[in-house]
């Protein structure tokens, strides 16, 4: 199964730190982000990554390569111009294939093992998402959970930026910029949006207090 980081965004509410690194390459504990989110695929067993670029991509390319280095295969989805993370992922498909995939945002830190991701997606076999409890620091939360399924949109739970999709969902959107959560509102909608809950670390890096937090 392959795997595909979204590391095209400007993260812009980081501004003093990413105008000139992007936000991917930030480094945590001495080590640049997206690279220990690598190790993390690849102790899982995902080797075969797509990484979408824009904002300073030029950079991660340079930082990256071809992924031997870190044991790993690499090809980048070079976007010309913002395309939001449903069409980031649009516009990967030649990359990703026809099976479903791994999706990852390249803006978390997080312990989590994505071994206990299904080995295939669950029946109806569209999307799959893993979601958080709405932590105290988040001002709000987005989804409803229950029995498997993310049941409505809602506060108790928080999308971890960790999905399994397949691309026939994707294909369907006729959109060329749009965001996933459309999609996953339409699952819902149907009931047809299957997650799985995670307790452990988890941290959207969205901010430069949050980020300083992970340093500190």
């Amino acid at each position: 199964m392959k795997a595909m980081i979204l590391a095209a965004g400007r993260g812009s509410r980081l501004a003093a730190l990413t105008e000139k690194t992007p936000k991917p390459l930030l480094p945590v504990h001495g080590k640049p982000l997206i690279e220990r989110q690598i190790e993390q695929l690849k102790a899982a067993g995902l080797t075969d990554l797509v990484i979408n670029l824009h904002h300073l991509g030029d950079q991660i390319v340079g930082a990256l390569g071809d992924g031997t280095h870190l044991g790993v295969s690499i090809s980048y989805s070079q976007e010309d111009s913002p395309l939001e993370t449903g069409g980031g992922v649009k516009y990967a498909l030649p990359l990703l294939g026809n099976e479903p995939f791994v999706l990852l945002n390249g803006d978390i830190w997080t312990d989590f093992d994505f071994q206990t991701l299904p080995e295939s997606l669950p029946s109806p076999g569209l999307a799959h998402v893993v979601v958080t409890p709405t932590p105290q620091w988040r001002e709000r939360g987005d989804f409803e959970y229950r029995s498997g399924y993310v049941s409505a949109r809602g506060t108790a739970y928080v999308y971890c930026g960790i999905a399994m999709l397949a691309p026939e969902i994707i294909e369907a959107r006729t959109e060329t910029v749009f965001s996933l959560r459309d999609i996953y509102f339409d699952l819902i909608e149907t009931n047809r949006l299957t997650a799985q809950t995670f307790h452990g670390e988890w941290l959207d890096i969205g901010t430069l207090a949050e980020y300083k937090s992970l340093n500190g």
